[in-house]
């Protein structure tokens, strides 16, 4: 039986809640023969900075690049000035250990309320990658003349072949691997942005005559705001760069019920994975027991795969199927119909019986 070392972050305000859940699930897929996990915890977040001043140390780093995976609750406090924490230690994380994919499926499960009038499980269905160490989240730029009249503020997109190409390829073959539409949708703004997309979309039709097997698709972000929303059906897998891509991927979690069951990873295709729910620590429903967990078991999953345990992953997927279609009221905070504890206690139930 294999055993894998994993990290877990709890993080700040109801990331240990939805956490203790996830881990929850993990210790049942365990137990009925799936793998088994040493769990190793850290207390990096807005607490620690607030308590001690530091925020990633270079030993955690360390250790978290050498884990076969890791689980993250939420970075975000109330208390911490926004940026802090986010870039010391959400992006730093990804740049320090090269999770130069993020990876987010925009997935309709049964039951599942969306906005989008008259579409359905098999309408959004879809797979966004995203280019998660580079474009204008690198940091490149600055300021002169701060605080004047005359102040000029420069930020720029840092795109490099070595990074554009690997992102493009992974993307191909994730296609492949997914065998569901088997087409692969490049994400830009060629008309605008010359430059940087011309090297995108050089790099995207290069890479493409390996993969004579998928359709490929070019469409400006515009326009995909727009599809998604009107005919999401037309997607299978979109790649794009690190700005484009946070975006479209909230706007995924808006149309695949929301934030309560939306969640990513940034991955290492070669190596670790920091997996993880998209919706922040939600401070003002901390200790409340109201929180909705689905997203950070959904997280578990996504580890599961990445780590090629798709026996333990497509179980942990029937079991969340089965809570959101057969169980939950809603996916929102406090309108499960059931607290975030006896929401874990329902993945479980599933997991053990099948």
């Amino acid at each position: 039986m294999k055993e894998y070392n994993i990290g877990i972050i709890p993080g700040d305000g109801t990331g240990p809640e939805v956490v203790a859940e996830a881990v929850k699930a993990m210790k049942a897929i365990s137990d009925i023969g799936g793998p088994r996990f040493n769990l190793t915890y850290y207390d990096i977040g807005g607490e620690r900075y607030l308590k001690k001043g530091e925020l990633l140390p270079e030993s955690v780093a360390k250790e978290l690049s050498e884990m076969d995976s890791s689980l993250l609750g939420a970075i975000g406090h109330p208390d911490v000035k926004p940026g802090i924490l986010e870039k010391n230690i959400l992006l730093k994380l990804r740049f320090d250990l090269d999770l130069y994919i993020n990876l987010r499926p925009v997935v309709l499960l049964p039951g599942v309320y969306t906005p989008i009038k008259d579409k359905g499980p098999e309408d959004i269905d879809f797979v966004i990658v995203r280019e998660n160490t580079e474009g204008l989240y690198a940091g490149a730029g600055g300021t002169l003349k701060k605080g004047t009249a005359d102040e000029v503020a420069v930020q720029e997109s840092i795109n490099t072949r070595k990074g554009v190409e690997r992102c493009i390829r992974y993307a191909f073959e994730y296609c492949k691997k997914r065998n569901k539409g088997r087409k692969l949708t490049l994400c830009g703004k060629t008309n605008v942005l010359t430059y940087a997309f011309d090297l995108w979309e050089r790099a995207f039709n290069e890479v493409g005559t390996e993969y004579s097997d998928i359709e490929k698709d070019y469409s400006h972000v515009d326009a995909i705001c727009m599809w998604m929303v009107k005919n999401p059906e037309f997607f299978d897998v979109i790649v794009t760069d690190n700005l484009f891509g946070d975006i479209i991927t909230d706007l995924g979690a808006m149309i695949q019920g929301g934030m309560g069951i939306a969640a990513g990873g940034n991955i290492k295709p070669e190596g670790t994975g920091v997996f993880e729910p998209i919706g922040g620590s939600a401070p003002k429903y901390t200790g409340l027991n109201k929180i909705n967990p689905m997203a950070a078991i959904y997280a578990v999953q996504m580890m599961l795969d990445h780590l090629d345990e798709g026996d333990a992953a497509e179980k942990l997927q029937t079991a969340i199927k089965k809570v959101a279609k057969n169980d939950l009221k809603s996916m929102g905070a406090g309108r499960m119909g059931y607290g975030t504890k006896e929401v874990g206690d329902l993945v479980v139930n599933y997991i053990v019986k099948g």
